[in-house]
Parts: C-alpha cells; sequence; structure tokens
C-alpha cells in the first residue's frame, strides 16, 4: 500500500466518486484517507451525493475544486480529459441506480462521462438495501461490471437505516481505501513489469482474479451434508431424515464460485454428488462427521455445517443383531450425548475463518423460529446461523427450503425460500461478503 506523505513517483491521481446515497457521507473519509497517502484526490459527485454532503466539504478535503457538470471547464474538456489522468477511479457509495448505470455505459453526468473516459481500474463500494442488492437486474449488472474488469468492495452485514439491518451497508472508509490502493499497487506493478496497460486480473483484496473465476476464487470451503446414523447393532441405527440436498447445493456453487471444495458427506446418496467438483469424505456417525470435519477445518477458510448431526448415539453397539422376541413388548434404548461439532469448530476458529451453522426447526411460527435461532447463536456464536424450517412436509427431502440468516446478536440479516440451489446461492454471497 502506499505511504503516508509518499514521494513523487508514489503520488497518484485518483478520482472518487460519489453517488446519492446516504453512506455519501462516509466517502468523506476515504477521501481524507487518500490524502493522507499522499494523492492527488478528485471528487466527482453526483446532483444527489450533493444532498447528502456539502461540496465545500469534498473540495476543503480532496484540495482541489469540485464540480458535477460537463458544462464547467470546457476548455479543458474536462469530463475527458479528468478520466484520463486518473490513475484509479473509486465509487463509494455505488448505489444500484450507479451500478446500473456503469452497467449501461451512460453518460449523463460527469461522474458517467469520467468513467467511460478512463483507462485507470475502476473500485465499486456498494451500498443499498437488501433487498436492492439481491435484486436480480443488480446482479446481473454486477455480473457484467466483473467481467469488465471492475473491483468490488463489500457491501458488509451490519446496520442500515431506519431500524433495518442486512447485507447491503457500504464498507468501512478505511477497508474500501486500503482495498482501492492494493488495486492501485497491483496496476503499477503490473505495468513496470509488463509496459502495457492495467492489470485487470486482481479484485480488491489482492486474492487473484475472482472477478472472472468467481467470488471465491483460492478459497478453500469444508461443508457437511446428510445426517449421520447412530448404529446400535449391525442392522440398525437411530438416525434422522436429512437427504443432504442443501448440503450438496452449497458445495456445488462454492464451486461454481471458483473454491476448492471437501464435502463430508454424512450418508448422501451417490446419485446427487455425481459430478461434484469437490474433494468428498464419506462418514457414517456423528462421531466420524466430527472427526472428518475439525481434520478438514484445519486448513479451511470456511466451514459450512449444514449436516444433521445426530444429538445422541447408543451408549452400547451390539456385535450381533438385536433379537426382538429378548426384549418383550417395549425395548429401552440407553443414549449418551454426543461431541457438539459446530460449538467445538466456533470455540477453535482461526484468525479469519468464517464458520456457518445450520438450526433445523420444526417450530411453524417465524418470529418463535429466530427465537429458537437466536438462543442457538448466543450460545454457539458462529459468524452465520442458518435457522431452517423441517417437518413432516417441510425441509428435509424436499427439494425447497425456507431459512432466516442470523448474526451473533441475533439480527436476521437475510430471508429466503425457494429451491435449495437458490438458498446456496443467498447463503454463499453473504459467505463471500464475510471474507471481503
Amino acid at each position: 500500500m502506499s505511504v503516508v506523505n509518499g514521494t513523487p513517483e508514489q503520488r497518484r491521481t485518483i478520482v472518487v466518486g460519489i453517488t446519492g446515497g446516504i453512506a455519501a457521507y462516509k466517502a468523506v473519509q476515504v477521501v481524507r484517507e487518500f490524502v493522507r497517502a499522499g494523492h492527488d484526490v478528485h471528487v466527482v459527485p453526483t446532483e444527489g451525493a450533493l444532498r447528502f454532503v456539502g461540496l465545500p466539504t469534498l473540495e476543503a478535503l480532496s484540495r482541489n475544486p469540485v464540480t458535477t457538470s460537463v458544462f464547467e471547464d470546457v476548455a479543458e474538456v474536462r469530463h475527458v480529459s479528468l478520466g484520463r489522468r486518473a490513475d484509479l477511479v473509486v465509487v463509494a457509495p455505488a448505489t444500484a441506480d450507479s451500478l446500473a448505470k456503469m452497467a449501461a455505459g451512460l453518460a449523463g453526468d460527469l461522474l458517467g462521462t469520467t468513467l467511460l473516459a478512463t483507462e485507470a481500474p475502476v473500485v465499486v463500494a456498494p451500498a443499498m438495501h437488501p433487498q436492492m442488492w439481491e435484486h436480480p437486474a443488480t446482479r446481473a449488472n454486477l455480473a457484467t461490471l466483473r467481467a469488465r474488469g471492475v473491483h468490488v468492495v463489500g457491501p458488509v452485514v451490519g446496520a442500515l437505516t431506519g431500524d433495518d439491518a442486512g447485507i447491503g451497508r457500504m464498507s468501512e472508509p478505511e477497508d474500501i481505501a486500503a482495498a482501492a490502493l492494493a488495486v492501485l499497487d497491483q496496476t503499477t506493478d503490473a505495468r513496470r513489469t509488463a509496459g502495457r496497460g492495467p492489470s485487470l486480473q486482481a479484485d480488491a483484496t489482492g486474492t487473484g482474479a475472482r472477478g472472472e473465476q468467481g467470488d471465491l476464487a483460492g478459497v478453500h470451503v469444508v461443508v457437511s451434508a446428510g445426517g449421520t446414523r447412530e448404529p446400535f447393532d449391525p442392522v440398525r441405527f437411530v438416525g434422522n431424515r436429512s437427504s443432504g440436498r442443501q448440503g450438496v447445493a452449497i458445495a456445488a456453487d462454492a464451486a461454481s464460485r471458483g473454491a476448492s471444495v471437501t464435502l463430508v458427506s454424512a450418508n448422501v446418496d451417490a446419485g446427487l454428488t455425481a459430478g461434484l467438483d469437490a474433494r468428498i469424505v464419506p462418514v457414517g456417525s456423528a462421531l466420524e462427521l466430527a472427526e472428518a470435519v475439525h481434520a478438514a477445518a484445519a486448513e479451511a477458510d470456511v466451514v459450512v455445517m449444514t449436516a444433521a448431526v445426530a444429538d445422541y448415539r447408543p451408549a452400547e453397539v451390539l456385535q450381533e443383531k438385536l433379537k426382538k422376541d429378548a426384549q418383550g413388548e417395549r425395548m429401552t434404548l440407553e443414549l449418551v450425548r454426543n461431541p457438539d461439532v459446530l460449538a467445538d469448530l466456533v470455540a477453535n476458529r482461526r484468525a479469519g475463518q468464517v464458520i456457518v451453522g445450520f438450526a433445523a426447526e420444526t417450530e411453524p411460527d417465524r418470529d418463535a423460529r429466530i427465537e429458537l435461532g437466536r438462543a442457538k447463536i448466543a450460545r454457539k456464536p458462529a459468524d452465520l446461523l442458518v435457522v431452517n424450517h423441517v417437518g413432516w412436509s417441510a425441509g428435509f427431502e424436499r427439494e425447497e427450503n425456507r431459512v432466516e440468516v442470523l448474526v451473533p446478536g441475533g439480527a436476521v440479516v437475510r430471508e429466503a425460500a425457494g429451491t435449495k440451489a437458490e438458498v446456496a446461492t443467498v447463503l454463499l454471497d453473504l459467505v463471500a461478503t464475510a471474507l471481503t
């Protein structure tokens, strides 16, 4: 990253575009970070942005004149020259509207023309309501921009305007500045090495070509799937109805996003995992699953505990089939508690490792189900807890699922209902955000 009060060789021209969202007030600190790092900063706000932040503030902090109009400094052809001079362009916040305009190549104001005129790397920091972030139009616009080499920082999960919370909060200014300067350094190095234009192969986190390969490229994801079976003789077991469909869907989506995937498969039908781009570790019981997950988690960036793990197992496992004639009309089976795999993972996770837990609940009332989830995440503070509704005709052995996603503290940051593949996409969007 560039240093404070950099030398002339390190001093670069950075354009900061600010669009009309409530997070515009945080963009002031982004500008300050770049100025403190010794760069020449030019702010290009939209008219909407100036409703949140005053022009004098932006001029004072950037130490350069600020305008929104293509009709000022016409002789300089400012709407073209600014983009050409820029070594880096950062848009923070990037609203849903601004992302749509960028994807469409619209140039109705100075920011739009600057973005079209520049050959510098572009970094955007989205900020919007969760439903806007998840809307298919926004997702399509982001995919278009990523394909063009635009770097995306955030958004993150957190408090939004009013009483809302969820994914859509703009990343913190320090994080945006650090990520953008990393892109600038990589671009400078690439130019110096290759002697050609800016490199668009690394994303804002500096982990490689995630923009082209997927937002989980270079990430090791461990997923547990299915249901454990606890034997009490060679032919019988205590188990559950989990098919493993949700876990397999998560593993498949993670692989499609570029992740290296390990699937700890507890009694999952082989037909469900056929063709899956993952290392598959078959297990049977809860103890076997715990051993396999802990071994894989040692080198994992993300662990998703989708499997339905039996809370108890038979105290004694017979070596021969138990005869019903020897039991009479009733049989008593003594059970002992299994290790709590999720709690152990949370207690022993490495710095930066993301842990996702699942809580299958039969409670039909949404609010009551969420309260059960809050109690669980208070005991086992995973980064995300997915509460899914199960029952005789819901959740298990179905193609559809309904979930509420909680974070430590109990806030519901996302709700989703649909196919298990669709739920997997929603969940991994949150995971990808948590990794940035």
